[in-house]
């Protein structure tokens, strides 16, 4: 069974690319790539030419874990992971530091207005390899993330920490039980929970759990290295230098099957441009669980 990596975890010095940061760094560094609502919260910044660091008080070095195990166990491509620690904060919080290599190309979501039908065919081919490698990972024993801890998706958070909602889960029938509480908790009607409840063991059976990004967004995929353009503006490749990094992993782990079509489809782009068709060619198609999902998380997020 996979264990959680021994913390605090630094890579070894022959194969980092310069000198770490220090925190001293990290926190005055100016440029802030993603913020929550304070840098207490989290917060990602670059620091010099090497290093892109996500910290704060409710960052969690799981994140850092998973991707080294991913590095570890597979091909699929995600930031090098150079060091996780925690230390005080300056509000009495403990801050947790993730500190990873810079991918230094763009995101898929900055470029893709730019792209032919031949490159986004591409991607869509190199994703899906990579998306089933990933779900060839063997579970550590049901559904739950890295270290067979709970589920990271923000749909199983609660602010009553002593009555979490996110397992790990032995079944598939534990994890519906722990959706329809999470609607109870929230204060939505008991009725239309017991509807979801029943309605759900008809719907959200025989899934296996499988390993799941959870977040899969144009913003959470980039390009290795720079790409180039085109006079007519149009970004291109080698055939040989298409390299895709994934970033954020914060929600990933092993979740019901149908979880990564139903939560990219939730999250698309506010359906401004085509990005669906493209979701349906990388991934595994649940159309009928989709429906579901999108009334349970629209009625809870609403």
């Amino acid at each position: 069974m996979m264990t959680p990596f021994n913390l605090p975890y630094f890579a070894d010095e022959a194969s980092l690319p310069a000198i770490l940061p220090t925190v001293e760094e990290i926190e005055s560094a100016t440029e802030i790539l993603n913020e929550r609502m304070s840098a207490a919260s989290g917060r990602v910044v670059g620091v010099g030419d090497h290093f892109i660091v996500k910290y704060g008080a409710f960052v969690n070095l799981q994140e850092g874990e998973t991707m080294l195990f991913l590095k570890q166990s597979t091909t699929v491509p995600v930031p090098r992971i150079y060091a996780l620690y925690q230390r005080p904060g300056p509000d009495k919080h403990t801050y947790s530091y993730i500190v990873m290599e810079r991918i230094r190309g763009p995101t898929l979501a900055s470029v893709w207005s730019k792209m032919g039908q031949a490159a986004k065919e591409a991607v869509s081919s190199n994703l899906r390899l990579v998306f089933e490698e990933m779900r060839r990972l063997k579970s550590p024993g049901g559904y739950c993330s890295f270290g067979r801890r709970g589920l990271l998706d923000g749909l199983f958070e609660s602010e009553d920490h002593s009555k979490p909602f996110n397992g790990p889960f032995d079944t598939e029938s534990d994890l519906n039980e722990a959706m329809v509480a999470r609607y109870v908790k929230e204060g939505l009607s008991i009725y239309k929970a017991e509807h979801f409840s029943r309605a759900f063991k008809d719907v959200f059976q025989n899934h296996a759990p499988v390993f799941t990004h959870a977040d899969f967004q144009r913003k959470n995929i980039m390009f290795r290295n720079p790409l180039t353009t085109t006079e007519n503006g149009q970004v291109q490749w080698g055939t040989t230098d298409l390299e895709l990094v994934i970033i954020d992993w914060e929600f990933s782990g092993w979740y019901p099957s149908y979880w990564e079509y139903s939560r990219a489809l939730f999250g698309c782009g506010a359906w401004r441009d085509n990005w669906s068709y493209w979701i349906e060619r990388t991934l595994e198609l649940f159309r009928s669980e989709y429906a579901w999902v999108l009334l349970f998380l629209t009625e809870l997020f609403s």
